[in-house]
């Protein structure tokens, strides 16, 4: 059971504070009857609500797939840039949503964005063992012996010792190369602070997975979709 003011303001019909004055206004409807209580228990998955003659299809959770763009903090709120909810339209920002784990300012790509905490936990867990590949540009010559470094575990600079991490070399030579690195936590900066642990410089660096998702290459960066219910099953199966 949740509060009909609740349920009406997540899909998007207004504040809370308008919500009540909808109810008051007989225009929230309950199984037909009119409700001037806005505070009142429901069932979403039982009752039938209405909101001046329109039927509310309720949902309890959204899950967005986004192409994030440079720039823009993996945050639901900053006092100086940009954030991830901010390019969300209102619809989905009623819902609360976060970020699920977080992309540096400057690194872009899959991003997935959801309100659902038990989902979350599930994904950035380091013990349920995650994959999250990354495209990345090396400033130097990413060598054989670096697949070895980061098969045996780097140790970041505050001495945190990595999971194993994989690291397959695309391209490689003096004036830089381009990898993909698969690792299965995210602390901060970590994969730009692994490359720093060896000797080279990250330019640029772009999620492409995580776990089973992979980055929709229709969706710019900056734009999003919501996931389709066979990619929700999956990641609640893992």
């Amino acid at each position: 059971m949740e509060r009909l003011d609740k349920i009406i303001a997540n899909l998007g019909y207004g504040t809370r504070k308008e919500v009540k004055i909808l109810c008051k206004k007989g225009e929230v409807l309950v199984n037909g009857k009119s409700v001037k209580d806005s505070g009142l228990k429901v069932d979403p998955d039982k009752d039938i609500i209405q909101v001046s003659g329109e039927t509310l299809n309720y949902r309890e959770f959204i899950y967005l797939l986004m192409n994030k763009p440079d720039g823009v903090v993996s945050a639901t709120f900053d006092n100086y840039d940009e954030t991830v909810i901010d390019l969300l339209d209102e619809e989905y920002k009623a819902f609360e949503p976060f970020p699920v784990g977080r992309l540096d300012k400057d690194t872009v790509g899959l991003l997935l964005i959801t309100n659902d905490g038990e989902l979350n936990h599930k994904l950035i867990a380091p013990k349920n063992h995650v994959d999250k590949v990354y495209y990345a540009e090396i400033d130097k010559e990413v060598t054989d012996e670096d697949i070895k470094k980061f098969e045996n575990r780097i140790t970041l600079d505050d001495g945190y010792l990595c999971m194993p991490a994989k690291l397959n070399i695309l391209e490689s030579g003096e004036n830089g190369s381009c990898v993909e690195i698969t690792i299965q936590e995210g602390k901060f900066h970590q994969v730009k602070r692994m490359f720093d642990a060896v000797g080279k410089s990250v330019v640029y660096l772009r999620r492409i997975s995580f776990g089973p998702l992979k980055i929709d290459e229709s969706i710019e960066e900056g734009k999003y979709r919501e996931l389709t219910e066979e990619e929700i099953n999956i990641l609640k199966n893992l």
